[in-house]
């Protein structure tokens, strides 16, 4: 076999082809021809990584000791000191694996492990590495705290946010996630890193595209008109609005809601998507609030101008026809203007992925939304300080907070935090 990786790393299972090689017998070069490497690289590799598995009880290894006539008072300066040699263990193949005499030998026994040896490689990577500033004890401390949070779904700042005893940043949790540092010790990848969701950009409309004919709705409704009424009315509160969904003809959609000062996010279950069911979200959403609590926080409501939201009217008045909120829209393919919501959509989809059936991963009433909503809004933020929005909400919004505490959704432990689609497995 030609040399081709002579001078490259070894895998494990490289190591586990030289713990073979020793425990037949092989010499080195044999070894190293099985595996393209060089004699010498075996030869470091198994000095460097055997263990002392058996400790000779005489002072020195001396081969006159059974018949030493010096009462084994042994020392170099002895006239009969000769030193043991073991052509096996000393030479090739360097190691006592495997040998037919490990019973009866007197003298220090040497043994080689292949996964020990990987893990003392991982270990001196971690040690030797630019920018890693742990030992093996604090790297498999601090991996048995994220191992299992990686496994919820939760993201590298919500664990450092939440784990402050682990003493280092964001950016330097991604850096030992992605360079390899718990690989070894806990089996952590970048694999084990939740993806983002990424967002496809809108193509083009194509020339045949007929605009909607009846767009009175938008009249003082637009962007701009929010804009404006935001630089008149300063101290106001906004929520967003959207719908989510994965099978526009069987649902379930989800209303969403996000309380932009507070952070958090809610959301209906909905079976149908259209504009009397969106109104009749906001009927609901006001009935759980209270007249007051809802014209508090949602005195804006932005959202998009997908059909179901074009009854503009019907949602800013209530039953009595009394103004209760004003609506605004985003201009045309412009979703970052209720950006907000849409970043907090990223967390939702977490749990509940695109491409999915919603109902058979387990979301079919409004409980099991309400349970995504607890987790979603118990993760901590970078923005809120890392408080999560939950925590805002009950320090500075405690009306708001109380009010979707009865409702259901309420706070989750910083360690039982879930944000996989496994979260509604029943």
């Amino acid at each position: 076999m030609s040399i081709t990786n002579a001078f490259s790393h070894l895998t494990l299972e490289e190591r586990r082809i030289i713990f073979t090689g020793i425990t037949n017998d092989s010499t080195k070069t044999a070894i190293a021809q099985t595996i393209g490497k060089d004699k010498s690289t075996i030869g470091k590799e198994i000095k460097l990584h055997r263990k002392l598995t058996h400790k000779c009880k005489m002072p020195l290894e001396c081969n006159h000791y059974k018949r030493c006539v010096f009462g084994r008072q042994c020392t170099v300066d002895c006239p009969e000191y000769d030193p043991f040699h073991c052509s096996r263990r000393d030479r090739s193949p360097g190691a006592c694996n495997g040998c037919s005499n490990w019973s009866h030998c007197r003298f220090d026994k040497y043994q080689y492990c292949p996964e020990d040896a990987q893990i003392d490689y991982r270990t001196t990577l971690i040690d030797s590495r630019q920018g890693v500033n742990l030992t093996v004890q604090e790297a498999k401390k601090m991996a048995a705290i994220i191992k299992p949070l990686l496994g919820h779904g939760q993201s590298p700042y919500q664990i450092v946010t939440n784990h402050p005893e682990l003493g280092i940043s964001e950016k330097t949790l991604y850096n030992y996630i992605e360079g390899d540092v718990f690989h070894e010790i806990a089996g952590v990848t970048v694999m084990d890193l939740r993806r983002k969701v990424s967002r496809k950009i809108p193509k083009k409309k194509s020339r045949g595209y007929k605009k909607r004919i009846d767009r009175k709705y938008l009249h003082g409704r637009t962007f701009k008109d929010y804009e404006q009424y935001i630089a008149d009315h300063q101290d106001v509160f906004v929520t967003q609005m959207d719908t989510v969904y994965n099978d526009e003809t069987n649902g379930p959609f989800i209303q969403t809601f996000k309380f932009v000062s507070a952070g958090v996010l809610f959301a209906i279950y909905q079976e149908r998507k259209t504009a009397l069911s969106m109104k009749e979200g906001i009927d609901f959403l006001e009935k759980l609030l209270g007249r007051d609590i809802f014209r508090k926080y949602v005195h804006i409501l932005l959202t998009d101008r997908g059909t179901e939201f074009t009854a503009a009217e019907s949602m800013e008045t209530d039953a009595d026809g009394a103004r209760r909120t004003r609506v605004f829209y985003c201009d045309p393919m412009r979703s970052g203007q209720k950006g907000s919501l849409e970043n907090k959509h990223i967390e939702l989809r977490y749990i509940l992925p695109k491409g999915t059936d919603l109902n058979a991963l387990g979301l079919t009433n409004q409980d099991d939304l309400n349970l995504v909503l607890s987790h979603v809004d118990s993760a901590p933020v970078e923005k809120l300080g890392g408080k999560s929005p939950l925590d805002v909400a009950d320090f500075m919004y405690h009306d708001l907070y109380e009010k979707l505490n009865a409702f259901g959704i309420r706070k989750i432990e910083k360690d039982k935090i879930i944000l996989k689609s496994y979260l509604l497995k029943k």
